[in-house]
């Protein structure tokens, strides 16, 4: 696989008071920001059935979420982020057995130009506005800056993220333990995990991708996941 930072996250419901906690915590609010978001796969849903993730945020360019390598369970997850397009094509081509179309230079492009030849088609588009906040904890041992983003999509559906970026896997057990900490401090039960606001995308308006997603094993644990 290509390789990335690794995105350590935890997804949770913000309340009406998280914003005033995070400033009595030392968080510093970064901005606040409106985006589009169009997410691509195929007919199939072969890349999310993959846990594969393909956006192209407005202003922003090409991202795609890889899965990290399995290790620490609980209610988060990890992702390695591919922002580079060669990187993007040579993962995409990969993992829908097409490395061939990669190799005969449609790459060259960009993912734009492998869309059609690899049948990706937008299957999501929606906006969000966010505040972004940012914060260390006091005390830590090493400082690794944390980022919260609380989102409320166009369509109704708000959810709060905690995360941060590291480069080896190795660090990611620390990364976990801060974000744990302060999804604590936070008033985050231990185990929420609300779904991304794609999924509920899907779930309310794609509900036959929805139900594609739902007839696949690696998902349907995932999602049952999000329950508890």
């Amino acid at each position: 696989m290509a390789q990335g930072l690794i995105e350590v996250e935890r997804k949770f419901v913000p309340g009406p008071d998280t914003e005033e906690r995070l400033q009595e915590l030392g968080g510093t609010l970064e901005h606040r920001i409106t985006f589009q978001d169009s997410y691509y796969d195929t007919s199939e849903l072969c890349l999310m059935k993959a846990n594969h993730w393909l956006r192209q945020r407005e202003g922003s360019g090409w991202e795609l979420k890889c899965p990290g390598v399995a290790g620490v369970s609980g209610p988060h997850t990890e992702y390695r982020e591919l922002t580079a397009e060669p990187a993007i094509v040579a993962q995409l081509c990969e993992v829908l057995g097409a490395e061939g179309l990669g190799a005969e230079g449609l790459g060259a492009g960009g993912v734009a130009a492998l869309l059609g030849p690899l049948g990706l088609q937008e299957v999501a588009k929606f906006v969000t506005k966010r505040s972004a906040w940012k914060l260390v904890l006091l005390g830590a041992e090493e400082e690794l800056p944390l980022k919260v983003d609380l989102d409320t999509a166009d369509f109704g559906y708000a959810v709060g993220e905690v995360e941060t970026l590291v480069h080896e896997e190795a660090e990611v057990p620390t990364a976990l333990g801060k974000i744990l900490s302060l999804s604590s401090l936070l008033g985050v039960p231990a185990q929420e995990k609300p779904p991304a606001k794609l999924i509920v995308y899907l779930q309310r308006f794609r509900p036959r991708d929805y139900q594609l997603l739902l007839e696949s094993n690696s998902f349907r644990e995932k999602l049952q996941e999000t329950k508890h």
